[in-house]
C-alpha cells in the first residue's frame, strides 16, 4: 500500500520504490531505503509528512504514493 495511505503514527516497513531511476535515488538520498523504517505524521494539503531516519521530511504526495510499504 503506498505510504500515503497508511494510518498516522504506526511505523511501517518500506517494502518498494517505484518511479523512475532518478525520483528513487532522491528518495533513497532522503533516507527512503528498502527495508528501512517510515512513520507518517500527517497529510496536510497535498503534502505528507513522515519520521525516516529521526529526522522528519515533507515529500510531495505524488512521491508518497511511489513509496510502497
Amino acid at each position: 500500500m503506498p505510504l500515503s495511505m497508511v494510518k498516522a503514527g504506526e511505523p511501517q516497513i518500506i517494502k518498494r520504490i517505484g518511479g523512475k531511476e532518478e525520483t528513487k535515488k532522491f528518495l533513497e538520498k532522503l533516507g527512503f531505503i528498502v527495508g528501512g523504517t517510515v512513520t507518517l505524521i500527517s497529510v496536510t494539503d497535498g503534502n505528507v509528512i513522515v519520521n525516516v531516519k529521526d529526522s522528519r521530511i515533507a515529500i510531495g504526495k505524488d512521491m508518497a504514493m511511489k513509496i510502497i510499504v
